[in-house]
């Protein structure tokens, strides 16, 4: 009995354009992009990327006796124009340098990676948009934000945000394809496949 259908519908098109296109003389570029976007992807939601960030959440660095920095769990954001995501996080300063308890927010921008050792997404290119504790005194949040750049790069430089599972990359791999570009869209990330180095 012969089987038939042993893999998607959906990728045999984008195959077979992807073949045809390896053999056909250079096409004017809007073909090349519509081939481009015919390629395998795998897309992950912004609900799945906020739900993995907060595994790492909540966090606590102390600094120098002084006081102590809890940073809560990041709300994540998509920057499709930039093809970027940002990050806001509460900061909660308190210690023996400060009368009571302060409420802050540290904001970041990072870009993402795919990290083929692991198979995961990761946040780097991190850049500090912004360090705020409005009621503190002008001079501790000036200390605060020499403390910035390293915080920021503490919370999250290289944090997972997505892990692909070893049946997500079964068909890729029997293809002879490996995720390349990372994309931001309005609803999450899509990861491109692309054929692997010969």
């Amino acid at each position: 009995m012969r089987r038939r259908h042993l893999f998607p519908i959906a990728l045999c098109l984008p195959l077979a354009r992807l073949a045809w296109a390896q053999q056909q003389p250079a096409v004017p570029e809007p073909e090349e992009e519509d081939t481009a976007q015919a390629l395998p992807h795998y897309k992950v939601s912004a609900a799945r990327l906020q739900a993995a960030v907060a595994e790492r959440f909540p966090l606590r660095y102390p600094l120098k006796g002084l006081m102590n920095l809890d940073v809560q769990v990041p709300q994540l954001r998509l920057l499709p124009a930039l093809n970027r995501m940002a990050a806001e996080m509460v900061v909660l300063a308190a210690g023996p340098a400060l009368q009571r308890r302060h409420q802050g927010t540290l904001e970041v921008e990072f870009a993402l990676r795919y990290e083929a050792s692991d198979h995961t997404v990761r946040a780097h290119q991190l850049r500090l948009a912004r360090l705020q504790f409005p009621s503190l005194q002008p001079g501790v949040v000036a200390l605060l934000n020499t403390y910035g750049p390293a915080l920021a790069e503490r919370t999250l430089l290289e944090v997972v945000l997505h892990t692909l599972r070893t049946q997500d990359l079964a068909l890729p791999d029997t293809l002879g394809m490996q995720p390349g570009s990372i994309t931001v869209t309005g609803e999450g990330l899509t990861i491109g496949f692309v054929p692997k180095a010969r």
